[in-house]
């Protein structure tokens, strides 16, 4: 699979939507064991969702990690400060280094392979009663993420893209969890976004899920531009218009795992 590159400001064209799994998320986390909790967040991204969390709890000392050099900078600008700051960080290798009261992570984990293998470490990194949560997309076989595929694999691309496991099923969470001792409530959802502007799909999925794609042609625009093109009259096709904007159903995976305490 390609490494993405990734572009902030594409990504944020459509923050308020990509939040609302966040919010939802945090909703359901329950209160932190320390007064002043320490909290991890895992592929922070732009750190417009981090920031939620210093709202959430005013005393907490709290670090964004990514492995972006683009969105790291993106975050510290926007949003570093005393208690919040950003680090490079790969989710595939970070182990905590301290106890966390909470270790968190939205719409990062499908692109790590075998994620749920490093659950035990991350928990037993979290102080007793700490909470480790969750949310990753559920969407691989909807039209946007199909017709990727297919046209990634007539362009010679099919290792460009990495679908098949990215995530488990909702069921396979809980096992995961309960079986490392915690007390767990995993839940999906499915949103229906009603995106506005022309192509407003392939907007979104410029931002997030068609990035190794575009890496991959980089240096052949020509062929970028095709890809690109082909893929916008299969989108248009499949996610028609309506009056008011283009609905995009989208699904998740949400997933809150408590700590003995």
């Amino acid at each position: 699979m390609t490494t993405p590159t990734w572009n902030p400001a594409q990504y944020l064209r459509h923050a308020g939507h990509r939040a609302r799994p966040f919010t939802d998320l945090l909703a359901r986390v329950p209160e932190l064991p320390g007064d002043r909790p320490r909290i991890a967040d895992l592929g922070c991204g732009p750190g417009n969702v981090t920031a939620l969390l210093a709202e959430r709890w005013p005393t907490a000392r709290i670090t964004g990690y990514d492995n972006s050099a683009e969105m790291l900078d993106k975050a510290h600008v926007d949003h570093g400060g005393e208690r919040l700051d950003f680090a490079h960080a790969d989710v595939r290798t970070w182990v905590p280094s301290e106890p966390y009261d909470l270790i968190i992570s939205n719409a990062t984990l499908h692109w790590v392979p075998g994620h749920a293998d490093r659950f035990a470490d991350w928990i037993a990194g979290l102080a007793p009663g700490g909470t480790f949560a969750f949310q990753v997309p559920g969407n691989f076989d909807s039209p946007s993420h199909r017709l990727m595929r297919e046209l990634a694999q007539g362009h010679g691309l099919t290792d460009a893209l990495r679908h098949d496991g990215a995530v488990l099923t909702p069921g396979a969470y809980l096992e995961r969890l309960t079986g490392l001792g915690c007390a767990a409530d995993v839940w999906e959802t499915t949103y229906i976004h009603l995106l506005t502007g022309e192509d407003p799909v392939l907007d979104w999925v410029k931002g997030t899920g068609l990035l190794p794609v575009l890496s991959a042609l980089a240096d052949d625009p020509e062929a970028r531009d095709a890809f690109v093109e082909e893929y916008r009259v299969a989108l248009r096709e499949a996610y028609p218009a309506g009056p008011h904007g283009t609905p995009f159903p989208f699904r998740r995976i949400f997933a809150v795992a408590r700590k003995e305490a």
